[in-house]
């Protein structure tokens, strides 16, 4: 069950940062909506799992797995959008 949570709230996060991408980087999309969303969905759906096995692996520490599960996703699906704006200029 957890992992059905974990994979809907990753979408819902990369939805998120693909919806403020416009204001956050004040300019269209170089590949369109499409691939915005597409790439930040992505981008926190493997960040977040990547969070919620290895943090385990590395640290004993519940709180830190759960924060880096609420933080990473989303910052990596800027990183992303903002190497795809870079990449095209």
């Amino acid at each position: 069950m957890e992992i059905v949570f974990l994979v809907v709230a990753m979408i819902l996060v990369g939805l998120l940062v693909a919806a403020l991408a416009p204001k956050i980087f004040k300019g269209e999309a170089p590949y369109g909506i499409r691939a915005d969303y597409i790439a930040s969905v992505i981008a926190a759906v493997v960040v977040g799992f990547l969070d919620w096995y290895l943090i385990p692996m590395i640290i004993d520490s519940e709180s830190l797995k759960y924060l880096g599960v609420a933080l990473e996703p989303g910052l990596s699906s800027l990183l992303v959008l903002w190497l795809m704006r870079k990449a095209k200029s």
